[in-house]
């Protein structure tokens, strides 16, 4: 009989009561075991060190220096998967750009119904960035920004990406470059309400084309990105020549609302021939099926592929299945979908 391995677990929080309340909470999980707590990020880098767990919490507020600054210290010398506890703020963006694998919204009361949904999807997320690769992925790799104009024939074109877990820095890494006359861009990348503004806004200062959290109505142009609101499936649909956007709640698929497969359907329904669609980074299967779709309609797909995943679990199904044509690097995939576009398939 196997004996199941538990996921050793690093808590660093400065308050007292919260890492009591973490440490309790993630250890009744069979799966994880606590192997130590911290109170700031001095004391964390001695427990790394005597400890060597496999996943650390760590809270971004802290004294003496907080978690951002400790990340960027720390991940270059210790490459350990970090799951930040953050309230909402758009430091977590910051943190997740330091190294951090994915982030938990910080609850206001360890009382209630909240810290039982609170301590729930920390362990998800502990479970998840166990399985991630941390320090090896380039950051530094990256498409510079074209000023050369698309080619005209691309004005009907629509490009399709889902995301998950890893998924924000890479897709800064795939759009960052883009040049404005660049055709439309919808963007599924599972995130909770609330951050997919904040993550739109933060790309729309990185990126020349213009980026804005997706509204019903909004008109899908070239130039424009628009990402899926945090509570809501994005819908790809057509009155005559023109495409916009449907943005509604629903049960979630495949566990995400967002769901990616929700717009790749809609892509593939809309759009066939004329999309193009790229699965990133992430755990589990969402967007596998709905890329494989956009294949039978005549899509081209891509696939990010394992070495430059942080997580290659829906890139993975997805390719499995038969619904990637091509598989590419991180580095090389803007490149692919410039010569899709200027081309042809």
């Amino acid at each position: 009989m196997s004996i199941l391995k538990k996921i050793r677990v690093l808590v660093v929080d400065d308050s007292l009561l919260f890492r009591e309340t973490i440490a309790r909470g993630i250890g009744a999980d069979r799966g994880i075991e606590v192997v130590g707590t911290a109170g700031d990020a001095f004391e964390a880098r001695d427990k790394i060190i005597e400890l060597e767990p496999d996943v650390m919490t760590l809270d971004v507020e802290m004294p003496k220096m907080n978690g951002i600054e400790f990340l960027k210290r720390l991940i270059p010398q210790y490459p350990i998967p970090v799951v930040v506890v953050s309230a909402v703020s758009d430091n977590v963006f910051d943190a997740l750009n330091a190294g951090a694998v994915d982030f938990v919204t910080k609850i206001n009361s360890i009382n209630g119904s909240s810290k039982e949904v609170f301590i729930n999807e920390l362990i998800i997320k502990i479970k998840i960035a166990s399985m991630a690769k941390v320090g090896n992925i380039k950051k530094d790799i990256i498409n510079k920004r074209r000023t050369d104009k698309i080619n005209s024939r691309s004005g009907d074109t629509i490009i399709a990406i889902g995301a998950s877990t890893g998924g924000t820095q890479a897709i800064l890494e795939v759009v960052k470059g883009f040049p404005i006359d660049m055709p439309g861009i919808l963007i599924t990348q599972h995130m909770p309400p609330v951050f997919t503004k904040m993550y739109a806004d933060r790309l729309n200062n990185l990126c020349l084309m213009d980026v804005k959290e997706a509204e019903t109505g909004d008109i899908v142009l070239p130039g424009k990105i628009l990402i899926a609101p945090g509570d809501r499936h994005m819908e790809l649909m057509r009155r005559g020549n023109n495409y916009y956007v449907e943005c509604s709640t629903g049960e979630k698929v495949n566990g995400h609302c967002p769901s990616v497969d929700v717009l790749f359907n809609s892509v593939a329904e809309k759009a066939g021939s004329a999309a193009i669609g790229v699965i990133l980074t992430g755990m589990g299967y969402d967007g596998a099926k709905g890329l494989m779709k956009m294949k039978q309609r005549g899509a081209y797909t891509i696939g990010q592929d394992e070495k430059s995943s942080v997580v290659y679990g829906m890139p993975k199904v997805a390719y499995d299945i038969g619904g990637v044509i091509k598989q590419a690097s991180l580095k090389n995939i803007p490149q692919l979908i410039y010569s899709i576009i200027e081309n042809g398939k």
